[in-house]
């Protein structure tokens, strides 16, 4: 009886034995996960938003080669350099591709872009056409957006604390951006309602920028409202020179606005959103379909003063203001 006992005992561990070799063989046979990220930006490894989509990553598990392998494409400020880019990207064979903002996202649409594709963009995905719908985008792409129209209003409201007696406010948007119309309604039913006339000047290019200019300061307008995408932050270094000559306050939705000198920036929280879109290539790579995918809007948000800029121009920030922001730039 002994001896039989032994013999199964023997066996049990023989088996549990090869299964645990066998599973470990398999864990170590896995391939790891292969992601591409595209960026309209400069090569730039130190890129904030990267660093926090990395930082999201390692948080749910993954190492960087070993189980999890990046490779960078940078479009330095060029998208036909991305475009051109296509190809290797296809040709490394990522499991995930994840776009940098909407212009970046633009070639990953292509048709022979087979493949789950992840975005971090400012416009309204649906009414892009990217997306069916925000509960199910459809098709290879989902990610989170960044539009969040209803924060124009706050920023108006901060605006007026900014300039008592302010009456005039400016409207600079890329007529292109898909949500523009919808953001600028919006910020008329809040300007309504703060006593505020919007002067609504659309400027798509670096030319159209001169004239929206010279037509604010014809309107005397006495502060200047941004809708944030990509197209309006390549103009904020003129927008915050603006801002010096006129001496009269900017505000902006995201925090890279204000760190250009545009005196106040109020909208998502980029760190976050890239921590947060690590998860999506978590959930794809456990096997969900980006299609399945609910596209997600901006649920932290982040105030940032400039306020070297403010003293420049003369304007008295509120400490109220003060005290609510997340960064003050002095």
């Amino acid at each position: 009886m002994k001896r039989r006992t032994a013999v199964h005992l023997l066996t049990a561990l023989g088996l549990g034995l090869g299964l645990g070799l066998a599973v470990s063989a398999s864990a170590q046979t896995t391939p790891p996960l292969r992601v591409a990220w595209v960026s309209l930006d400069q090569a730039d490894a130190r890129s904030p938003v990267f660093a926090a989509f990395r930082a999201g990553l390692a948080e749910l598990g993954y190492v960087e080669g070993q189980n999890l392998l990046i490779e960078a494409w940078w479009g330095e400020g060029s998208l036909p350099r991305l475009e051109a880019l296509r190809p290797d990207i296809l040709r490394s064979q990522p499991d995930v591709i994840v776009a940098q903002g909407g212009i970046a996202l633009a070639p990953m649409r292509h048709a022979s872009v087979n493949r789950p594709v992840l975005f971090s963009m400012s416009a309204d995905p649906v009414a892009a056409r990217i997306a069916a719908s925000y509960a199910r985008p459809g098709g290879q792409i989902t990610g989170i957006t960044l539009f969040a129209a209803e924060l124009s209003g706050k920023r108006l409201d901060m605006l007026k604390q900014l300039v008592p007696g302010l009456q005039r406010v400016g409207v600079v948007s890329n007529p292109a951006h898909p949500g523009a119309q919808r953001e600028l309604q919006v910020a008329s039913d809040a300007a309504h309602g703060l006593g505020l006339s919007l002067h609504y000047f659309p400027a798509g290019s670096p030319a159209d920028l001169d004239g929206a200019l010279a037509g604010m300061t014809a309107a005397k307008v006495g502060a200047l409202l941004v809708f944030s995408d990509g197209v309006a932050l390549g103009y904020a270094d003129r927008l915050a020179e603006y801002s010096l000559r006129q001496r009269i306050p900017v505000a902006a939705g995201w925090a890279p606005f204000a760190q250009r000198g545009i005196q106040l920036a109020y909208g998502p929280q980029f760190a976050d959103v890239y921590r947060r879109l690590a998860s999506y290539v978590d959930r794809i790579r456990k096997g969900a379909l980006p299609g399945d995918l609910p596209i997600e809007q901006p649920t932290k948000f982040e105030l940032v003063i400039n306020l070297k800029t403010a003293q420049a121009i003369g304007v008295k920030v509120p400490q109220s203001l003060l005290l609510q922001a997340d960064e003050v730039i002095r």
